[in-house]
């Protein structure tokens, strides 16, 4: 799938690793859930990898439509699916990565 990015600290955190030592123990973790992002050819594949527990958010965060994956016990990386209206299908827009504990 294709994703953008909300926040251009995300942006650079996943273009340039800048500021990675503010996410200790979980860069690889985004690294590697981006990739498996990147290889899905729709929502339903993210679904389909139960290790990603890939869910929609309830409370305010669910009415606008954000969903978690998980990147470990602790991080979840915050994401909302959009269409696009240039190109068919939807893109995942990466929100932020949050500290659930």
């Amino acid at each position: 799938m294709r994703f953008k990015f909300k926040k251009n600290k995300i942006k650079l955190l996943y273009t340039e690793a800048k500021n990675a030592h503010k996410y200790p123990d979980v860069i690889d973790d985004f690294f590697e859930v981006m990739a498996i992002i990147a290889a899905a050819e729709s929502e339903q594949d993210l679904y389909a990898n139960k290790g990603l527990r890939f869910e929609k958010l309830s409370g305010k965060r669910g009415k606008e439509n954000q969903r978690s994956l998980r990147l470990n016990k602790q991080w979840r990386l915050i994401v909302i699916l959009e269409k696009d209206e240039s190109n068919p299908g939807k893109y995942v827009l990466i929100v932020d990565i949050e500290d659930y504990h």
